[in-house]
């Protein structure tokens, strides 16, 4: 590292494997979104609306926090951020946030499940692209595309449990 009167320079040496960590720590939040699938539709008709809601909410929780590590990432990027990783630092909250005003404020369940895709989907299709480009860590390009899917699946899960439900 490099300092002077200006800045400073760093170097950083980025590998293409995913760190075990990045296995743990972006498998790990992953589980409750499979798991709330699974228990809603065990329990249908009983606690099925209370783990829909715990589940949005989690999710919501979820995406605001990757749209921070969008924005963290980009005070590292060469050359300072983006213009692409901020808009996509703001869609990815205003997706989080917007669920979280349609499933807290409104009580629609659906449009939340459906801004909540919307975002897991984004992260998957553009964190591997970001990564292309220098804007997020090289592991996002073979993290990512696996990582999102299970929250999306276990969305699409409750979205057509609550689609399909009586009230």
């Amino acid at each position: 590292m490099l300092e002077d009167a200006t800045g400073r320079t760093v170097t950083a040496h980025e590998p293409r494997e995913t760190p075990w960590l990045g296995v743990v720590l972006g498998y790990g939040p992953m589980l409750p979104f499979a798991a709330g699938a699974a228990a809603a539709w065990w329990w249908r008709d009983s606690w099925d609306e209370l783990i829909l809601l715990v589940t949005i909410f989690y999710g919501a929780a979820i995406l605001l926090f990757l749209s921070g590590v969008r924005r963290g990432v980009s005070f590292r990027t060469e050359g300072g951020p983006t213009v692409v990783q901020i808009a996509t630092m703001l869609g990815l909250f205003g997706l989080g946030l917007g669920a979280l005003l349609f499933v807290g404020v409104l009580g629609n369940r659906v449009i939340a499940l459906d801004l909540l895709i919307a975002g897991f989907v984004a992260v998957a299709v553009l964190d591997p692209i970001a990564a292309k480009r220098g804007e997020a860590p090289l592991f996002f390009a073979r993290l990512r595309p696996l990582q999102m899917p299970i929250a999306v699946l276990s969305l699409a899960a409750l979205l057509v449990l609550k689609l399909t439900s009586p009230y």
